[in-house]
């Protein structure tokens, strides 16, 4: 075994070189709405308890300035695909149960471009990439192996959604392969997960090729669900819900344990790099939740800090511990080309959003990223006033950081800084990321509404310091970058949902392709 210290004196080049000539198992595990104060190192809301984790952090990288996108579907695209959600199409909001829609086919995916490289390939939980055609399914965007559901969200037992349409359409979503899987009933989807990925592990512990596994986990998306035991460990925390969401986060904390020691254990773990992120902020009582990204600013769905600024580490034999958390500017569609480096894949001939960012984590050299769109949503209503002779339309929902300064256009949807909640009973602001987008039409009556604001996120990363009125000429700039961003964006996807031919009692009491 060797280590990346043993090689920092010869360059960042050298070091991925061994490291692709070794080929490392990458296992990469995606938390879902997890919100930044909810992984013990980084507070636990001075609530939970994630041992196992912080363990791997520590032992790791902790990345501190780590970016995702607002919400599940753009965050995953932008995992796979490398691309920022403009060059997606998948901009606006999530990948409804009912829509003819998915990541764009011709996208070569991240597991597609590793089994060139001789890896065997595994997804595990969500994928919300669209399903309305087989040709969309992860075994046919370059997984060897699925156990998972395709939808955004379900129930944690039964396996089962439910979308209003405002008619209820409802079926089983839990499918092996292409297969459904009705002999889960009860089981809680976390460890349904981590038994299969445990299982797998031992297959591939017989094989001399490598493994790419994506855990994709539930955990903690609502509806707020888990076994009693593990609520049963919060009984202090006085509110019900925050409760089960800290249950939901130790059974994640268990289930990455049993992974890394189903790792040990089959020998692998010392030639295996492990990454942890989660895919957005987590959604507060400002949206009808729970979760905390405190002291962050907004919420899941937001383009404020605690939309897109979550938990992130990467650790294993492989990683040589870093004292310091990591400071470097990293995007989850760096790891596209950071994780095909590492496998010695070329991306030369790749259109890329993202960059590889390997000399960076691991200290060797810095990120080269001087920007990032957080987004940009024509398809969001409008909100307030246009600026004069602004060559962007400020009404519209975007965010851009270029170097220390960050804008946020458009409508702010939830704009505080939401503690955990501690008391039994909690006033939600509204009830939902879907009617929080629904009260900016009601709310655009003709009266001033502020749809610009300016942070120098370096100096104030929690954003309390309000800079658009002091510094308008940084505001006309990043504009005119804003006009040069929406310029090259393609159009948001989104067709009409297809309600009629997508209902599961067609398809066998399951959510299934329907074209």
């Amino acid at each position: 075994m060797f280590t990346l210290f043993a090689f920092a004196l010869l360059g960042s080049s050298v070091v991925s070189a061994v490291l692709a000539l070794n080929k490392p198992n990458i296992v990469f595990v995606l938390a879902d709405d997890l919100g930044f104060a909810d992984i013990g190192y980084n507070g636990g809301g001075g609530q939970i308890k994630t041992p196992a984790l912080d363990k791997l952090a520590s032992e790791g990288i902790t990345l501190d300035n780590y970016y995702v996108q607002p919400l599940c579907t753009p965050s995953r695209s932008a995992l796979l695909a490398g691309r920022l959600p403009i060059h997606t199409g998948l901009q606006h909001m999530v990948i409804p149960p009912a829509a003819p829609y998915g990541m764009p086919l011709e996208m070569p995916t991240l597991p597609e471009k590793l089994k060139e490289a001789g890896y065997d390939t595994h997804m595990l939980g969500k994928w919300h990439l669209g399903m309305y055609k087989k040709e969309y399914l992860p075994v046919n965007r370059g997984f060897d192996s699925f156990y998972g559901y395709y939808q955004g969200a379900e129930d944690y037992f039964s396996h089962r959604i439910c979308a209003q349409f405002p008619q209820s359409y409802c079926g089983l979503d839990l499918h092996n392969g292409t297969t459904k899987d009705i002999g889960k009933n009860n089981t809680y989807s976390a460890h349904v997960f981590t038994e299969e990925a445990m299982r797998l592990i031992q297959l591939q512990s017989k094989k001399s090729s490598p493994m790419f596994m994506y855990l994709a986990y539930q955990n903690v998306h609502q509806p707020q669900q888990v076994p009693a035991q593990y609520e049963n460990q919060y009984e202090s925390i006085e509110n019900e819900q925050r409760r089960i969401l800290a249950g939901q986060v130790s059974v994640l904390d268990e289930a990455v344990s049993n992974v890394t020691e189903a790792l040990k254990e089959a020998g692998m773990w010392d030639n295996t790099i492990f990454i942890f992120s989660s895919d957005n902020g987590g959604n507060s009582q400002a949206m009808g939740g729970v979760g905390c990204n405190y002291p962050l600013r907004g919420n899941k769905g937001t383009l404020f800090e605690g939309g897109v600024r979550v938990a992130g580490f990467v650790s294993g034999p492989l990683v040589e511990k870093q004292e310091e958390r990591n400071k470097e500017w990293i995007h989850i569609s760096d790891w596209y080309p950071t994780i095909l480096g590492l496998a010695g894949v070329s991306t030369a001939n790749l259109t890329l959003d993202g960059y590889d960012q390997w000399a960076a984590i691991t200290g060797t050299g810095h990120s080269p990223r001087k920007e990032l769109l957080h987004n940009y949503d024509p398809l969001m209503p409008s909100y307030g006033f246009k600026r004069r002779n602004s060559p962007f339309d400020n009404r519209q929902q975007a965010a851009l950081r270029v170097g220390d300064y960050k804008i946020i256009t458009g409508a702010p949807l939830a704009d505080g800084w939401y503690k955990p909640v501690t008391s039994k009973y909690v006033v939600q602001e509204t009830s939902s990321y879907d009617e929080a987008v629904d009260r900016i039409s009601s709310l655009n009556d003709g009266s001033f509404l502020q749809n610009i604001f300016l942070f120098n996120i370096t100096a104030d990363p929690y954003e309390r310091n309000d800079l658009s009125k002091k510094r308008p000429e940084v505001v006309d700039v990043m504009l005119s970058k804003l006009a040069e961003y929406a310029h090259g964006a393609v159009p948001p996807l989104n067709p009409a949902n297809q309600l009629k031919e997508a209902d599961p009692s067609k398809h066998g009491d399951s959510w299934e392709p329907w074209q």
